[in-house]
């Protein structure tokens, strides 16, 4: 390529010259999916050409799907997998509530994680080399031998007064106006769930959720005897407000559950205007919301995404999040902000665990004080939005013709779509087989539906996970071709 220089008449555009030299880095595989690439001051003088010129060029590559913004973080180099639709047009008169009955299958996935000669492509676990792991067992050694009576007696309800100040400051990040005493520390985000079902919902009501869901959520409202409504959603916008208003028309809802922040499996990152109008309908017809943001700390941006319940103008919001994803899945810490549920969920926690447990709070809210967290999350978000992009990039190279992927923007669960006639069930069952454990489509809906679909974890992507995905891939072909022995 010509060395660029603005003084000189050429019938191509500059911008397009400067893009071009990107689509070049791309292509021959100097740049790759979800690395960040200069920055428009640093791009401008190293090909000394203006800053506009540089601007032009990268809104012609965000056009052409090579490039993503990412608010205060920069451009990043797109997957080139084709996506799952990002919009869904709804049936509506279809959307009716569902007894949830889930198979085995979920719990056999839970049960995949404790299995060491799987390749852990399956449930939504954090990789524990991104985790914290020395620094956190230090200050779990130190504050159990600074507060020896502390740490061996019960944290009773609403738990460690330290953690719930750090969770409440770190809040405001999200948009949340809490106080200390508006938390209840519980057993992780399920745990927190749990106790907002229980908090609003009676045996035989129905529960508004998002399909495809994450298939733990439907376990909770089967176990309690609850009805699924399912609810479309798109990796663009996340829950269908529409197909939701529409519902809300036709059926007596006891309340919803909503993950607006990289919604498990999609991924999807609901926009703030979404978020309010969510609320807004929700609080129309006194129906409370219970937000899982699990999530939120896990956007590949720098900017931490805001909260729904920074919306809501009733305390009708439960807001449930923990440090799973984060920190420590074995440490348990989660949390809950059930709004005007408050007394029902303190009497519930009690009754059913009196507290959870009271080192590994000591050791997350020393974390949060003195530990670092936002450094150690700066990190962890740019290793798995590069490990997300990877993950597509090789289900792109090795997956038969057809095949989509969403983009998430946080998290680091990947979304895809198999050609029709591929059934991910049996895809399953043929890849652990071959030591590969997946997420099949059919669990994440209580009506048996996305049986071409499947998720899988990028949090453990690697040399040898790419031989597991091209595994996956050559089953999946072989099912195709109806050769799936």
């Amino acid at each position: 390529m010509r060395t660029m220089t603005e003084n000189r008449i050429d019938r191509t555009p500059l911008y397009e010259e400067v893009a071009g030299r990107i689509i070049y880095l791309v292509e021959e595989g100097t740049l790759k999916p979800g690395e960040r690439v200069p920055s428009l001051r640093d791009f401008s003088r190293q090909q000394q050409v203006s800053l506009n010129t540089v601007k032009e060029a990268y809104a012609l590559l965000e056009d052409r799907r090579v490039l993503e913004a990412r608010p205060q973080s920069g451009y990043y180099v797109c997957s080139r997998l084709p996506e799952v639709p990002r919009e869904a047009a709804p049936n509506l008169p279809a959307i009716n509530p569902t007894e949830v009955t889930i198979s085995e299958m979920g719990r056999m996935i839970m049960r995949d994680v404790l299995n060491p000669n799987l390749i852990q492509l399956g449930a939504a676990i954090p990789n524990p080399e991104h985790l914290p792991m020395e620094k956190l067992s230090r200050m779990l050694a130190s504050e159990t031998r600074r507060h020896k009576v502390q740490s061996v007696s019960y944290a009773i309800t609403p738990g460690s007064e330290k953690l719930r100040k750090e969770i409440a400051r770190r809040m405001l990040k999200a948009g949340a106006t809490l106080r200390p005493d508006q938390l209840i520390i519980t057993t992780g985000c399920m745990e927190a769930v749990f106790l907002a079902l229980r908090a609003t919902c009676h045996p035989g009501d129905t529960v508004a959720i998002e399909s495809p869901g994450y298939y733990n959520v439907l376990r909770l409202i089967e176990e309690l005897g609850l009805r699924a409504l399912e609810i479309p959603s798109t990796p663009s916008e996340g829950i269908s407000l529409e197909a939701l208003r529409y519902a809300l028309e036709q059926t007596r809802v006891a309340a919803a559950i909503v993950i607006p922040n990289f919604n498990n499996p999609l991924g999807a990152q609901m926009p703030e205007a979404r978020k309010r109008e969510l609320v807004e309908l929700l609080e129309s017809y006194d129906i409370p919301l219970i937000e899982d943001d699990i999530y939120g700390d896990l956007a590949f941006a720098d900017e931490r995404p805001t909260v729904a319940q920074s919306y809501s103008r009733n305390d009708s919001v439960l807001l449930c999040s923990s440090f799973s994803k984060t920190l420590a899945p074995g440490y348990r810490v989660g949390w809950i902000a059930p709004g005007r549920y408050y007394d029902q969920v303190e009497r519930l926690k009690l009754t059913f665990n009196i507290a959870s447990a009271a080192p590994t709070q000591l050791a997350v809210a020393e974390f949060l004080a003195n530990g670092g967290y936002d450094h150690h999350l700066r990190a962890t978000r740019r290793i798995y939005a590069q490990k997300v992009a990877l993950l597509g990039e090789a289900v792109g190279r090795h997956f038969p013709v057809g095949t989509r992927v969403t983009r998430p923007k946080g998290g680091f669960a990947l979304w895809v779509e198999l050609p029709a006639g591929c059934d991910s069930m049996r895809l399953y069952a043929l890849a652990i087989k071959e030591g590969i454990t997946i997420a099949p489509g059919p669990i994440f809906s209580a009506t048996d539906k996305f049986r071409n679909y499947l998720r899988i974890n990028a949090a453990f992507w690697s040399e040898r996970t790419e031989g597991a995905i091209q595994t996956l891939g050559r089953l999946a072909t072989e099912l195709l071709a109806g050769r799936p022995d």
